[in-house]
């Protein structure tokens, strides 16, 4: 808990309507950091002014770049707007962040290769679908076996970012690999029905009323599971979850050194080649952005920036001096 009985009743506020434990922790992070930044006032007696010049301080002083901001924003949004119920207004008055977002980074597709050469083999199914589906690493931690249709080459990507739904493309070569993890989810499965204490996999509330055993069916378990039952921290009953997505950045790191990758890569650098790679081999940019789930095709257009930088945009005039 949070030493706090305020923010204490916000975390349970957010756990009853099913927010994600990572959300609940980003926005008591924010509403926590305003708090303290007015001298530990409470929320109930600040408003349209104190947001402001906390969103102000921190384009200014800080110089947080324009999606924290955007963070931070949503955070008080929800305190005020739902928890509170004290709706705001417009908010168009505060200093927005000027920070420039940095273009993100690409492998070209022999560094794609290289990495592939060095990464964990437990972990060559898991690379595989960040690049060949552009799936976040924690959408990929959450597949489920049902997530994946072999005969249309596709996955389901239930609650993304933004809890948006999405259909994105599968690589047909990754198929026999996928075949083989159903497998040992199916093993696990078995063995976990031996005992008493297990209960199923964690399924949203309203999925768990309308089916009752499905917690206990092949096709709602986790494809990529925990090597482990654990307790689930809400219901405290014995389950098994899907595997802890922070590992899968420590294993793209190993690869890239030891793969002489001089480039900082990580699980979303796969996501950014993905989509720079679709483009490039004719994609159109509507597409692109299905594959991703983005909302406005603005946000998808950062990778045709990426392709328009050297030889795939403006020839340099020392070219010109050695054709």
């Amino acid at each position: 808990m949070h030493n706090s009985a305020f923010l204490d009743s916000i975390n349970i506020f957010m756990l009853t309507r099913r927010y994600s434990k990572r959300t609940i922790s980003t926005y008591i992070m924010w509403i926590k950091a305003f708090i303290n930044f007015h001298s530990k006032r409470h929320p109930k007696e600040m408003g349209e002014p104190e947001i402001i010049a906390f969103l102000s301080y921190l384009a200014v002083k800080r110089h947080v770049a324009a999606s924290t901001q955007g963070v931070a924003l949503n955070s008080l949004a929800f305190l005020y707007n739902q928890f509170l119920n004290q709706p705001l207004g417009k908010m168009a008055e505060f200093k927005r962040s000027r920070r420039q977002a940095k273009l993100p980074i690409v492998l070209t597709t022999v560094e794609i290769k290289m990495l592939f050469q060095h990464i964990d083999t437990k972990y060559k199914l898991i690379v595989g679908l960040l690049y060949g589906s552009g799936l976040r690493r924690l959408e990929c931690a959450r597949l489920r076996v049902n997530d994946v249709d072999l005969s249309l080459k596709q996955l389901r990507v239930w609650n993304g970012k933004g809890c948006k739904h999405r259909l994105t493309t599968l690589a047909v070569e990754l198929i026999p690999a996928i075949q083989r993890q159903i497998e040992r989810v199916k093993l696990n499965l078995e063995e976990d029905l031996t005992s008493k204490y297990f209960t199923g996999v964690w399924m949203p509330d309203a999925l768990d009323r309308k089916y009752k055993s499905a917690n206990k069916e092949l096709g709602w378990q986790y494809l990529f599971p925990s090597y482990k039952l654990s307790v689930d921290p809400r219901s405290k009953k014995i389950k098994r979850h899907h595997i802890d997505e922070s590992g899968i950045n420590k294993v793209i790191a190993a690869a890239r050194k030891k793969a002489g990758i001089l480039k900082p890569i990580s699980a979303h650098t796969l996501r950014h080649s993905f989509a720079t790679h679709l483009l490039q081999s004719g994609a159109d940019i509507r597409t692109v952005q299905q594959q991703l789930g983005h909302s406005d095709v603005k946000t998808t257009e950062i990778y045709t920036h990426v392709l328009k930088q050297g030889a795939h945009g403006v020839r340099s005039p020392l070219s010109n001096l050695f054709s």
